[in-house]
């Protein structure tokens, strides 16, 4: 799959991926957009089944209600809205001035390798 430019990257990388990256950043390469975790556990500690799916929902839709949301993934409200705040908290969503969510990319891309232990 190809990384367009309106493709939000999730990544498990380490202090110093994520310091070339900033000094890459700095010399003027572009990065894209990316949000970067410490561990596998973590990403899928905050990218669980239920988010996935919202944030599927959400790709390419702008700006919306939490419950205009919930509706699009046929969930509670009351549970979807404690999904959509730990996504926000994740820096995986955001909030437009007037208090809607967005997801402001059109597909979400995750990269991280599998090693032997």
């Amino acid at each position: 799959m190809e990384t367009g430019a309106n493709t939000l990257i999730l990544s498990v990388a380490g202090r110093d991926e994520i310091e070339r990256r900033a000094v890459a950043a700095f010399a003027g390469e572009p990065q894209g957009a990316r949000v970067s975790f410490a561990s596998v556990d973590l990403l899928w500690k905050v990218l669980t089944p239920k988010r996935w799916a919202l944030m599927k929902a959400l790709a390419g839709q702008g700006p919306m209600t939490i419950r205009a949301a919930a509706r699009r993934v046929d969930r509670d409200v009351k549970a979807v809205h404690g999904d959509i705040h730990a996504l926000l908290d994740a820096g995986l969503l955001d909030r437009t001035d007037d208090g809607l969510i967005v997801f402001g990319y059109d597909a979400l891309r995750v990269e991280f390798t599998l090693q032997a232990a």
